[in-house]
Parts: C-alpha cells; sequence; structure tokens
C-alpha cells in the first residue's frame, strides 16, 4: 500500500482520507504496533472528534474511555493522544498532551 502524503510529524495531510487500513500502515511504517485495544482507543477518538470537532485533551479522553489516564500512558510509551490522533487521521493535538 502507498501511504498518502504525511507532514512533518507523520500526520495526514488531508485528514479526510483517512480509512482503517491508511491509519494501520501508518502505524506499521513508523514501527508501531497496535493492537485491539489501542485501536479501540484511535476510533473512540474519531467519535469524540466527530461528536465535538476536537482533539480531547488526555485527561478529557481517559474519562471519556472511562479508562486510567496512567494506563493508557503505559499502554502507548508516550504521549498517548499524538500516536491516537496521527494514527485516527485526525489533526495533532494542541497544547499540554
Amino acid at each position: 500500500m502507498t501511504l498518502p502524503a504525511r507532514d512533518g510529524d507523520g500526520y495526514l495531510v488531508d485528514m479526510n482520507i483517512w480509512s482503517p487500513e491508511i491509519g494501520k500502515a501508518m502505524a506499521e511504517v513508523d514501527g508501531i504496533e497496535i493492537d485491539e485495544i489501542k485501536w479501540e482507543q484511535i476510533l473512540k477518538a474519531r467519535e469524540y472528534f466527530e461528536e465535538y470537532s476536537v482533539v480531547p485533551p488526555i485527561r478529557k479522553f481517559a474519562k471519556f474511555l472511562g479508562a486510567n489516564q496512567k494506563d493508557i500512558f503505559k499502554m502507548w510509551m508516550t504521549g498517548p493522544m499524538k500516536p491516537i490522533t496521527k494514527y485516527g487521521g485526525l489533526p495533532k493535538p494542541t497544547g499540554c498532551v
């Protein structure tokens, strides 16, 4: 699969062309393993974005998921909103992530 254009941070230049296949292929190219739990979080972030037209800060996102913020950080080994939004075809999170 040829990946669509991405910016310097690896985000899609045109978020409207996102598909689950593209999201998974981007993660694979970046060497990130996406398991079912991570994929569920990516889809939930898309759901949140569709409902509120904004990428949630991690605190709100953890509450939205009904999950522990620390567990989400451990799972992603980094600020979780960046990979979640990147592979979900969403805009980059702003502010403190």
